[in-house]
């Protein structure tokens, strides 16, 4: 999977444009030191713009989105600060017979005080006369607090297109922190290897990033009930990751891994380090063209070997 990047906030930091907003916003959390907030349920703004959303209520949503200086959006058609136009968007999805919106929280990023970044996954459905369809769509959303109020104040929306049907198991809610602070990795491999010398078992590196919805199939898919064990009894699993795919690249260089053929993509390790096998040709890259039967061998073929 390629990352969807959150939008624009540097472009806006560059251009002068949030300056005042990001004072006044850092003042308010110095003073309130507010509860973080890492998964949607606990973000109500995003809870509200779903459900004007799901009503096609046009003002309830524009009433969320930043108007001095006007929200800036980057959209299929190209980038825009029309106040109007992200509203007009999602409100018209309900006329257009829209029966099921889900939100699916990817990463969540305080980018600093006040502001709140959101890498999102919308899935929708339909009920059209010739039956329901369904879509997704990927965006991601910048958020800032005002004077007690969070507006947004940044997003990115791709096209929608057919939500492809997967074989492997998906996340009903995704853990937004799957994937650790990138200068967490050589740590958590060092501690998964040291837990691999007692126990004999091996290491999966899965890199990738909390950006990546695919990462986070293949996460659920390691923790399915029919999958879990043969990871548990023969694996340790470290989550390596790379960023905006600028990041751990001595790891990915060390381990194999050509970035450019997408994420996750796996290494594994024996215990003593060495690298046993690593995915060369993205083929875990899209979990839409994998099944069950495709992780289970990749994971038999490459279980430690035991006994004699």
């Amino acid at each position: 999977m390629k990352n969807l990047c959150l939008p624009f906030y540097l472009v806006l930091i560059f251009c002068g444009c949030l300056a005042p907003l990001l004072r006044a916003a850092e003042q308010q959390a110095n003073v309130e030191k507010t509860v973080e907030e890492t998964a949607a349920s606990a973000f109500e703004p995003l809870d509200r713009w779903k459900a004007a959303v799901v009503s096609g209520d046009k003002s309830a949503l524009a009433d969320l989105y930043m108007k001095t200086p006007p929200a800036l959006a980057k959209t299929p058609q190209g980038q825009t600060q029309d106040p109007a136009e992200e509203p007009a968007y999602w409100s018209s999805l309900r006329s257009g017979g829209l029966s099921r919106f889900d939100v699916k929280v990817l990463e969540v990023k305080n980018l600093q005080p006040g502001v709140k970044g959101f890498v999102l996954r919308y899935e929708l459905k339909f009920q059209t006369p010739a039956g329901e369809k369904s879509g997704v769509i990927s965006g991601s959303q910048v958020w800032v607090q005002k004077l007690g109020d969070w507006r947004i104040v940044s997003t990115q929306r791709s096209a929608l297109a057919e939500n492809a049907p997967r074989r492997l198991p998906e996340p009903a809610k995704p853990n937004a922190q799957l994937y650790h602070d990138p200068s967490e990795a050589p740590g958590d491999i060092a501690a998964a290897l040291g837990a691999a010398s007692k126990d004999r078992k091996r290491v999966i590196l899965v890199f990738g990033g909390n950006w990546c919805y695919d990462c986070h199939v293949l996460d659920a898919t390691f923790h399915s009930r029919q999958i879990a064990p043969l990871v548990d009894e023969n694996y340790h699993v470290v989550h390596v990751n790379v960023g905006d795919y600028d990041r751990n690249l001595d790891l990915s260089k060390k381990y194999e891994i050509p970035l450019e053929k997408g994420v996750p993509s796996l290494a594994i390790l024996d215990p003593d380090g060495k690298l046993v096998v690593s995915q060369k040709k993205g083929e875990f890259e899209s979990t839409t063209r994998i099944g069950p039967e495709d992780v289970v061998d990749f994971l038999k073929k490459w279980k430690p070997q035991r006994g004699g």
